[in-house]
């Protein structure tokens, strides 16, 4: 049925006319109004540049951890003995106290190629002990008091400022300023602590070094040794106190004792060249053993040089010494002198912690002043007691 229809349409679709429509559209004048839109929702400007001030200080901080690097550290030991008199009577013995403590400061500043390093090194320590004296009595007779006197065990400090700019990696030029004297007054011995008994104060005697060169810094960790040449360097000795120059000790004067012209001088001064080796090395995970050495010489050629009244020969020395000393009115221009010899001064440390706060401390100093004394000097110092040291890496 559905087919039959659908041939009965098409004939008729074919026959049907065909049909169109037109449409017009009428020309409009709209006015031009303004728009306002409006956003109820409010917007916050970002600035691309927002300053965040805890990020700022963790910048800064970590900048200032990256350029400086601190080590702190000090110590403080000490020992007491005490006997009661019947103890004294039967056995012996002498009450005593010993105190000493040492100070450290290691600080080096990093920028780019320049770099300062500083070090400050402090060590201070007094002990006492009876010593017998005599005293003259009134009738003219003497009689011996005992008394606890304090006398000094250990007394120095000393600064080094080292500033350098880098030329390689392990080499880089610059200079060292170093500075070296006591705290407190030193006397010939415990039972002669008169004015005219000291031999030691502030700045009497005071040393100061100044060299410039090049210094070479070895790469591997296990070997940090630090090797400072320097071609031009310049030696003084500082005695401020005149009644310390003119004290007399060991069958010289102060002044001798300390290398100086004369007695009038305070000061003296020699350019030549120096040579400066460090080493720092820890051992051990927990750093419980650390060894540090430093050696430095100095040899003040320039001033050898137009020395006057030079006698090689040590006997020849002391045997025109004598005459000079021996002279009325003898002339300070006259006085024989040494050639002048390469001053060494030699400092070991050996640090070994218990714990944390524990440590036993091992120091040994050599030092060789011919101007002073034609024998070695060597201090040695073993001590136990409380100990601390801050690192901020």
């Amino acid at each position: 049925m559905k087919f039959h229809s659908l041939l009965l349409l098409l004939p008729a679709l074919a026959a049907a006319p065909s049909a169109s429509a037109q449409f017009s559209i009428d020309e409009v004048d709209a006015r031009q109004e303004n728009v306002t839109f409006r956003d109820p929702v409010k917007s916050t400007p970002v600035d691309v540049a927002y300053f965040n001030r805890a990020r700022y200080r963790a910048e800064r901080a970590a900048i200032r951890k990256e350029r400086n690097k601190l080590e702190f550290g000090g110590g403080l030991q000490g020992a007491l003995t005490s006997y009661n008199d019947p103890w004294i009577k039967v056995s012996g013995g002498d009450n005593s106290i010993a105190l000493m403590a040492n100070l450290f400061l290691n600080h080096t500043y990093t920028k780019h190629l320049f770099s300062v390093e500083t070090k400050f090194i402090a060590k201070f320590g007094y002990n006492r002990m009876k010593v017998e004296t005599e005293v003259k009595n009134e009738d003219g007779s003497t009689s011996t008091s005992s008394n606890g006197v304090w006398f000094k065990n250990q007394d120095e400090f000393d600064l080094s400022v080292a500033p350098s700019f880098k030329m390689s990696k392990n080499w880089s030029y610059g200079a060292i300023f170093k500075f070296r004297s006591q705290f407190a007054n030193g006397y010939i011995s415990r039972t002669q602590q008169e004015d005219f008994e000291r031999k030691s104060a502030f700045m009497a005697p005071g040393y100061l070094d100044i060299s410039l060169g090049i210094t070479y810094k070895c790469p591997k960790p296990k070997f940090p040794i630090v090797v400072n040449i320097s071609p031009i360097a310049l030696s003084a000795v500082f005695v401020e106190s005149a009644q310390i120059r003119e004290n007399k000790w060991d069958k010289k004067e102060g002044w001798q004792t300390y290398g100086l012209a004369g007695p009038d001088k305070s000061s003296k001064y020699e350019g030549g060249s120096s040579v400066q080796i460090d080493f720092d090395r820890t051992f051990g995970r927990k750093g419980i053993f650390r060894y540090r050495t430093s050696v430095f010489s100095f040899y003040g050629w320039i001033t050898d040089i137009g020395q006057r009244n030079k006698i090689s020969d040590y006997s020849d020395y002391m045997h025109a010494l004598d005459e000079w000393n021996n002279m009325e009115n003898a002339p300070i221009s006259a006085k024989p002198n040494l050639p002048i010899h390469p001053t060494v001064r030699w400092t070991n440390t050996i640090d070994i912690k218990a714990t944390k706060y524990l440590s036993t401390t091992l120091n040994f100093e050599l030092y060789y002043n011919r101007a002073q004394n034609v024998d070695v000097q060597t201090k040695t110092l073993l001590s136990v007691g409380l100990a601390y040291t801050f690192k901020n890496k």
